[in-house]
């Protein structure tokens, strides 16, 4: 398999939790690649996350997500995955594979301030289910996966990525 180089990071967290962003700031300060999974989900589908969401259902979205995911091969590249990849047990294997996995962990509160129209996000809420429900049955699967996790309350998106950096080296 090609994926077995550990030089990438594997962002992991909670939709709005920062990882695309601080994803791309990560990237410019060790002169390395992005790779947004969302993105490439709607770039090999053609679809937007929350059309295959409304096309495939919540568990067959997972399904692509993790064939997606397993199937990326990266070289130095900060990888931002979409909130539900920690679903996908192949899929977060082979990440593991990859690089270190990075867990941003952001607080309910926060999370709740910063997320818009879930649907439009293509958050992957069953139905009936509230964000806190969701929450909580993520953030095992984060702790799990997490191979360094990053307190991200109150904390500037760059002094995100510089600690990351510093405790990544």
């Amino acid at each position: 398999m090609a994926g077995q180089r550990k030089d990438n990071l594997i962002l992991i967290g909670m939709p709005g939790a920062g990882k695309s962003t601080v994803g791309v700031v990560l990237a410019k300060r060790l002169g390395y690649g992005f790779i947004d999974s969302d993105l490439v989900i709607q770039e090999r589908s053609g679809r937007l996350l929350h059309e295959l969401i409304e096309e495939h259902g919540i568990e067959g979205f997972w399904r692509i997500e993790n064939e997606v995911n397993a199937s990326l091969d990266a070289h130095k590249s900060v990888i931002a995955t979409g909130g539900s990849a920690v679903y996908g047990a192949e899929a977060m294997e082979h990440l593991g594979q990859l690089g270190t996995i990075v867990y941003l962990r952001l607080s309910l509160e926060k999370i709740e301030e910063r997320l818009g129209d879930l649907n439009e996000r293509g958050v992957t809420l069953r139905p009936g289910q509230t964000l806190r429900e969701l929450y909580e049955e993520r953030v095992p699967l984060y702790e799990k996966y997490a191979q360094m996790t990053v307190e991200c309350d109150e904390k500037m998106l760059w002094k995100i990525a510089a600690e990351i950096h510093e405790r990544w080296r």
